[in-house]
């Protein structure tokens, strides 16, 4: 079961949501959308998947996504995850393949901040001559809930490009792992950064890959895991706010 959205040739301006929202226990589903994107458009594609769950057993979500971006298109691509409830597991499952036409310009921004207990995010992209990519990730975790992010680009075509940014948290005994790769196989640019402030008890295992197939691929890599800063804290406190009130300023602004 699932939807296939085609957008015509030329469209501008225009948007598609693909709610879900799942309020019952044990219920677990897979769906598959997809998205069409003809030559020459400018659309924002936002997918919202909601979980609340208030009884024993485990309710989850596994959205499949296919996305076709034709010739100089302009797509916005916007996926939030946020759960709820007292009850069993929460999970969300998302995969998705794009194919990113010429002249083509693709901007993702994934958010989970809450109450998803385990996820498993696994992204290919394939980007061609001229195009260019835009990831942005921001998670954030507690309890003992646990994150696992792989994303492949494929640096397919001449002067395609790739930028890779995920921002995270992890708090409490929640576990992150992050996976993001880049391959360039032609000449092009790539670059991942990875910044994660880890708490508590957590555990964050931070692995980003380049893989230069082609001598004029140009591919930079940065990975950061640390603590919030004692200095930061202080000097937010000597504005007026508690040590409280810092920690989530600073944790807010990481986030933004």
């Amino acid at each position: 079961p699932g939807i296939v959205v085609t957008v015509k040739d030329g469209t501008v301006g225009k948007s598609v949501h693909i709610p879900v929202v799942i309020t019952e226990t044990g219920i677990n589903e897979t769906v598959y959308n997809d998205f069409l994107v003809g030559d020459d458009c400018d659309v924002l594609i936002v997918a919202g998947c909601g979980i609340h769950n208030s009884g024993e057993e485990k309710s989850a979500h596994d959205g499949v996504h296919y996305l076709k971006i034709g010739k100089g298109s302009k797509v916005k691509y916007v996926e939030k995850h946020y759960a709820e409830g007292t009850g069993g597991g929460k999970s969300m499952k998302p995969k998705m393949k794009v194919e990113l036409g010429e002249g083509s310009t693709l901007d993702i921004e994934t958010v989970q901040l809450g109450g998803v207990s385990d996820s498993e995010r696994d992204t290919v992209i394939d980007v061609s001559e001229g195009a260019s990519l835009v990831i942005t990730e921001r998670i954030m975790t507690s309890g003992v809930e646990t994150v696992d992010s792989r994303t492949t680009v494929n640096l397919n075509g001449k002067d395609s490009s790739a930028r890779i940014n995920s921002r995270s948290v992890a708090r409490d005994d929640s576990v992150q792992i992050f996976y993001p790769a880049i391959n360039g196989n032609a000449e092009c640019f790539g670059h991942v950064q990875c910044d994660s402030i880890i708490m508590d008890r957590a555990k964050v295992r931070s692995i980003p890959e380049i893989c230069a197939n082609d001598v004029d691929a140009k591919l930079i890599h940065e990975a950061a895991i640390g603590k919030i800063a004692g200095d930061q804290i202080l000097k937010l406190q000597t504005l007026g706010l508690t040590a409280e009130e810092a920690e989530e300023r600073i944790l807010a602004g990481l986030l933004k």
